[in-house]
């Protein structure tokens, strides 16, 4: 029992740390190349150009604007159980939240309900009180939460999509961080202007 006690609390301990929740099976649309994005159903090569040129997508919302303009809702449903903009669970609205496929708005209440939350393993255990763990599991590929940029650790950092281990470590090396402006000047040494916006879009200092 003491050994199996010791074995959570590292699991706990470990799980803690991720900030954006396992996606291994959706597709980013900022990362996916042209050939992955047309394997996508319904991802016509119109629509794969204009998702490409309109990168980075910072939102759910964003990237259904683009997808609206030539597909269904039950198109769109399609595509988003194999390419998704994660959504910010603490920000998002309403609307980007009823985009997660299979959400019922009795669900999507019930992720309003328990915000602000501080890290995965609370929204695990609160969405667990409706749904099994397989279904915790498959909601959780759609979001993530902010990370406070002066306290994260390194390995929730990376797991930002795309992120490597020396980006993380630059994301360390400027701390503290007085505001954004000095993240978008430290990080920008590094990487373009769009790659700053898209890293932005999972941190905060709140």
């Amino acid at each position: 029992m003491r050994l199996q006690a010791i074995c959570l609390a590292l699991f706990f301990t470990a799980t803690a740390h991720a900030q954006v929740g396992n996606n291994s099976s959706l597709l980013d649309p900022n990362l996916a190349s042209a050939d992955e994005l047309t394997a996508v159903p319904h991802m016509t090569a119109e629509l794969v150009e204009a998702l490409v040129a309109a990168r980075p997508v910072n939102s759910t919302s964003q990237l259904d604007e683009i997808l609206g303009a030539s597909l269904s809702d039950e198109q769109k449903n399609e595509v988003y159980g194999k390419l998704f903009r994660q959504i910010d669970l603490n920000n998002a609205s309403d609307a980007d939240i009823m985009l997660i496929p299979g959400m019922s708005k009795k669900m999507a209440h019930e992720f309003d309900e328990y915000r602000p939350y501080s890290s995965l393993e609370q929204f695990r255990r609160e969405i667990g009180k409706y749904v099994d763990e397989d279904e915790v599991a498959r909601l959780e590929q759609y979001i993530y939460i902010p990370m406070n940029l002066n306290t994260a650790s390194e390995e929730a950092f990376l797991t930002i999509p795309g992120m490597t281990k020396r980006m993380a470590h630059e994301f360390d090396e400027y701390r503290p961080y007085s505001d954004l402006e000095q993240f978008r000047r430290e990080i920008g040494k590094y990487v373009d202007e769009d790659e700053v916006s898209r890293l932005e879009s999972y941190v905060t200092l709140k």
